[in-house]
């Protein structure tokens, strides 16, 4: 049996993650409150934004870039800072 969620992001009662995505306080938020298709969602702009922007994942800034997208992307309901050369098929 799946767990449930209310997702912050999707604003409704779906499944929820099976693990916490990374450690730390922000990682049990993420669980706590973020569905899988959310989670889904923020993983193909967080890979756009690696790819667009080349980021390296060993890059401390790139990391922290990253981590605030995220936020803004699952709970601040705000726009993902795209390239301005990305454009969506």
């Amino acid at each position: 049996m799946s767990r449930k969620v209310h997702c912050v992001k999707l604003g409704e009662e779906l499944d929820g993650l099976d693990f916490p995505p990374f450690p730390g306080e922000l990682g049990q938020k993420v669980f706590d409150s973020v569905s899988k298709e959310a989670w889904k969602q923020w993983l193909g702009q967080q890979t756009i934004l690696i790819n667009e922007y080349r980021l390296s994942s060993l890059d401390p800034k790139a990391r922290s870039f990253l981590m605030e997208e995220m936020q803004k992307f699952l709970f601040n309901d705000e726009d993902v800072d795209m390239p301005e050369e990305f454009k969506a098929l």
